[in-house]
């Protein structure tokens, strides 16, 4: 597509100055398309930092309750607030990021949480701690929508799926590492506080990587005389029934993911497997799903975003149900096929928001698409758990599997509207 004209250009600056928006998108976009992989690489390590400093807590938690006495309930508190934090605050850092600039504020997040863990490195009690890792969950809320948005700008087209799903993919990595990294130290008797101290500075540094390399959405305002081109109004929804129909599959997707990733390990030893071999069902899904998130984005460039969803949903509830028939060693082998399905579909969701909304409002919308999924994450182990309760962890698992194949008719609906956006991707 070629640039839009001098005239035109100079004109919508001149209309963001009278509005009062200092959001230059036409600009960042023209910055972001001449350095993608900087863009994608900066994003990519965001998100290695991120998702290692959120999913390591499920290690500290035990040893922090050790070393200050801590009671189930405290470290439940601990846990939901750094949650809440997250999923309170992603729909805000989208809408703040219209304002002040997606890549500003990914480095205030970033340089926030990194400080978060400098002081829980040197927490004295309950309280820091709960404050410390609320502050890491308010910093770490910015980093799935804003840098979604960063590499959807610079990937407009042709590569995104195959780009977000490599930043997927490297979430996953920061899992594994940063976790690792902490067994590693405690194995050679380094207590826990070098490492947590540790990844603060490696945050702090990050944030300071992000504000030097990755381009900038804000630029100051030429005076030009001619009209401005409209700007998108509220969400900038282009089909609200495609929209609504991908965030309802994400919804299912989600409870999907964290339900069977809550509950598999019950059913195995259900079925006899020792308690030790059960909690290998978890690592080995997300070993799978490490792979899948990469595959599945780059597959669906070339099938399909419709074909590609109906494949891994399928395939998913297909995998689940297979379980309940299946005995327990059998199982701990398909795990990581489920994985890599189960996982992998969250890549070709993210990467069909920029399909059906605006560029200049995708912040806000990767915000409200990422809380949904936080929130499943919240609400699905209290809903499967219930029923687990009630009658039977087989049937909690059960109902698992059959809900997911709800995203096929969904697929059905969204396929119009991916259809308008884009013929090839359908």
């Amino acid at each position: 597509m070629a640039p839009p004209e001098v005239g035109e250009d100079e004109a919508r600056r001149q209309h963001q100055k009278r509005t009062g928006d200092d959001v230059d998108y036409d600009m960042h976009a023209r910055i972001v398309r001449n350095t993608p992989r900087r863009a994608l690489g900066s994003c990519c390590a965001a998100h290695t930092l991120h998702d290692g400093l959120s999913d390591v807590t499920y290690v500290l938690l035990p040893l922090l309750a050790q070393t200050f006495g801590l009671s189930l309930a405290q470290v439940g508190l601990i846990r939901s607030a750094h949650r809440t934090a997250m999923a309170a605050f992603q729909i805000p850092a989208g809408l703040f990021a219209e304002r002040f600039g997606e890549r500003n504020l990914l480095a205030l997040g970033t340089f926030m949480a990194g400080a978060a863990f400098v002081a829980l490195g040197y927490a004295t009690g309950f309280w820091m701690i709960l404050v410390a890792l609320f502050f890491a969950g308010c910093g770490s809320a910015v980093q799935h929508p804003l840098a979604s948005t960063i590499i959807s700008h610079a990937y407009p087209d042709a590569g995104r799926r195959a780009a977000l799903g490599t930043y997927n993919f490297f979430g996953d990595v920061g899992k594994f590492a940063f976790g690792g990294a902490v067994s590693l130290c405690l194995l050679a008797g380094v207590s826990w506080q070098a490492p947590v101290v540790g990844f603060g500075v490696i945050g702090i540094a990050t944030a300071v990587a992000i504000f030097l390399f990755v381009a900038n959405t804000q630029t100051p305002h030429a005076t030009p005389s001619t009209t401005p081109a409209p700007a998108a109004k509220g969400w900038g929804i282009r089909n609200p029934q495609g929209f609504t129909a991908l965030c309802a599959i994400e919804i299912l997707d989600s409870s999907t993911r964290v339900g069977f990733l809550t509950f598999i390990a019950f059913l195995l030893i259900d079925k006899g497997v020792p308690e030790g071999w059960a909690a290998l069902a978890v690592p080995l899904i997300l070993v799978g799903g490490m792979a899948g998130k990469l595959a599945c984005g780059l597959i669906a460039e070339r099938l399909g975003i419709v074909r590609m969803i109906v494949i891994t949903e399928v395939a998913t509830g297909l995998g689940i149900l297979a379980t309940l028939a299946m005995p327990g060693i059998a199982i701990m082998l398909l795990l990581p096929l489920i994985g890599v399905v189960l996982q992998g579909t969250s890549s070709v969701l993210y990467a069909t928001i920029g399909d059906l909304v605006e560029k200049d409002r995708l912040p806000r919308a990767f915000g409200l698409f990422y809380t949904l999924g936080s929130l499943c994450g919240i609400a699905a182990p209290l809903g499967y758990g219930f029923l687990g309760d009630v009658a039977g962890v087989d049937t909690a698992i059960g109902t698992v599997g059959l809900a997911v194949l709800l995203t096929v008719p969904l697929a059905a609906v969204l396929r119009p509207a991916i259809t308008a956006a884009k013929p090839a991707s359908a």
